[in-house]
């Protein structure tokens, strides 16, 4: 099911993890990488490379979304709750960790919708493949790059540097 899509990332709601409504436009002027995050994944110590990443470059002109994401072999099964708590208390996470949301299929939120048309995948599928995968958002809103799950956070300090200049 497709909405029509909005002319840029900050023109988006999503829902926090209290369920309360969460304007993307707070953060207009930023550079954003937003995540699909999990849990139970193999790939879920990146949470602490997230975090070192954000607590070196986030701040008034960077920061990280999480969004959690129970698509991918089930690997995050919890309630939001439960993942506030799990991500606190295992990687220290102090960036944003918002609602579940579908990344994929007829559900799909709203913006991945979006960020998907923006960068599509390998040989141009828009479906994310897995757990972990990343976009960068430039300050005016528009996606610069997407990247695979198993990008390390560490390997994108240049690309979230160069947007930030």
């Amino acid at each position: 099911m497709t909405s029509e899509l909005k002319n840029s990332f900050f023109d988006y709601t999503v829902q926090s993890a209290s369920k309360n409504n969460y304007d993307l436009s707070q953060h207009k002027g930023k550079v954003v990488l937003a995540v699909n995050v999990a849990s139970k994944c193999g790939l879920t110590p990146q949470y602490a490379g997230l975090e070192s990443l954000y607590k070196e470059l986030g701040g008034k002109d960077f920061v990280i979304l999480g969004f959690p994401c129970n698509q991918f072999g089930a690997q995050e099964p919890g309630t939001n709750e439960e993942i506030q708590s799990f991500c606190s208390m295992n990687y220290g996470v102090s960036f944003p960790i918002l609602d579940k949301v579908d990344v994929n299929g007829k559900n799909t939120a709203p913006i991945y919708q979006f960020m998907k048309s923006q960068a599509p995948g390998i040989l141009g599928t828009e479906d994310i493949k897995w757990n972990f995968g990343k976009f960068l958002i430039a300050k005016d809103g528009q996606v610069i790059k997407r990247y695979a799950p198993t990008t390390e956070p560490k390997d994108l300090i240049s690309d979230i540097k160069s947007a930030l200049a």
